[in-house]
């Protein structure tokens, strides 16, 4: 019941207008690390240990880092390592997976999820998960990098870090199935701050600049995610959620607050049972302070155009995957950015995007 796991990987890309311009990027295979030239390096080297607690068996399949078996419907699980917390946080089944799914950093998980990662999306710490048939109860702690949207990691996992619990719930309307999760978030790093970065401007009559002001500071947020099947080949997703908005977006993406929902349906209707399409919708809102920081001509890590005429980001997309025998997936996608970076005086933004994804 002990499992290592460990996976290499490799990326290489260059995003559009260099990863700014956007608070939803458009990829989110696209990393902030990455550049014209391959990089290879480990993403994850984790251990997981599982106690067994009674109830039935059931079957595990064989999938990305899990061995196929069987375990106890009831079970604690303990997963210790280099992981991204999405293996382990807000598992929607409709909008999770960028290789397979919705491409936009908008319906990764939580736009307003600002979760511990290093600029290519992954950290080290550790996840607890008590599992019921109905239920799972999980917490975790990870470590935040020394510096906002950075690689470099700060292994003083006491003073800077990134925690978060989540409940979710099973439940049945009828013949269809659905589950709700409710996730609380704390982070405590050095970060700057947009109140303070504003009063040192005012004082010194220059523009407001996060890096004067970062000091350990505490963010805390909260989301809610829902997913429901419609029909036994249609599925719908939503998720809310918020943070504090006092200091900068330190590793996802800049929202401080968002709401998505979408429908994912299968090709069973055409005769392409295997097929997926996708639509779904995302808002995204800042707090007032960081609307009046970039007004005043700050800039975050992919926001700022110097003045800011602000509305809230609205991100539409829709893909099709079309599935090319056991092993791989074609697919082409259309993305529709009004308001990109809360601008009122940018946009809209329109992306046609195409994958290839191969598994084995």
């Amino acid at each position: 019941s002990t499992e290592f796991y460990i996976n290499p990987e490799g990326a290489q890309g260059i995003p559009f207008s260099s990863l700014t311009g956007l608070g939803g990027l458009t990829n989110s295979e696209q990393q902030k690390g990455s550049g014209d030239v391959m990089s290879i390096y480990r993403a994850r080297a984790f251990v997981r240990q599982t106690w067994g607690r009674g109830g039935e068996r059931e079957a595990v399949a064989s999938g990305q880092n899990q061995l196929a078996g069987s375990r106890d419907t009831n079970r604690t699980v303990l997963t210790v390592g280099n992981i991204a917390v999405g293996d382990i946080f807000d598992q929607n089944s409709y909008a999770h997976d960028a290789r397979t799914q919705f491409t936009n950093w908008a319906f990764l998980t939580h736009g307003a999820y600002d979760f511990a990662s290093d600029a290519r999306g992954y950290t080290w710490g550790a996840a607890l998960e008590y599992i019921k048939p109905d239920w799972v109860l999980r917490a975790g702690r990870f470590i935040e990098p020394r510096q906002s949207n950075n690689l470099p990691l700060n292994w003083n996992i006491f003073k800077s870090y990134g925690d978060q619990v989540e409940y979710e719930r099973s439940y049945a309307l009828g013949e269809q199935t659905g589950k709700w999760r409710a996730l609380a978030f704390r982070n405590v790093a050095v970060m700057g701050n947009y109140s303070d970065a504003l009063a040192l401007a005012n004082s010194t009559g220059t523009t407001a600049v996060l890096d004067t002001t970062r000091r350990n500071q505490t963010k805390v947020g909260a989301g809610f995610s829902l997913e429901q099947t419609l029909t036994k080949s249609t599925g719908f997703f939503a998720r809310i959620a918020m943070h504090d908005g006092k200091s900068e977006n330190y590793s996802f993406m800049q929202a401080d607050r968002s709401i998505s929902a979408g429908l994912v349906t299968s090709g069973q209707s055409w005769n392409r049972t295997e097929d997926k399409l996708g639509v779904a919708l995302a808002l995204h809102g800042l707090s007032s302070t960081h609307r009046a920081y970039l007004a005043a001509g700050g800039s975050d890590f992919t926001l700022g155009d110097g003045r800011l005429n602000y509305k809230s980001e609205t991100i539409a997309e829709t893909y099709y995957a079309l599935k090319l025998g056991a092993y791989q997936q074609l697919s082409a996608s259309f993305q529709w950015i009004k308001n990109p970076a809360y601008n009122a005086d940018r946009g809209p933004v329109r992306v046609l995007g195409v994958r290839w994804h191969t598994e084995f």
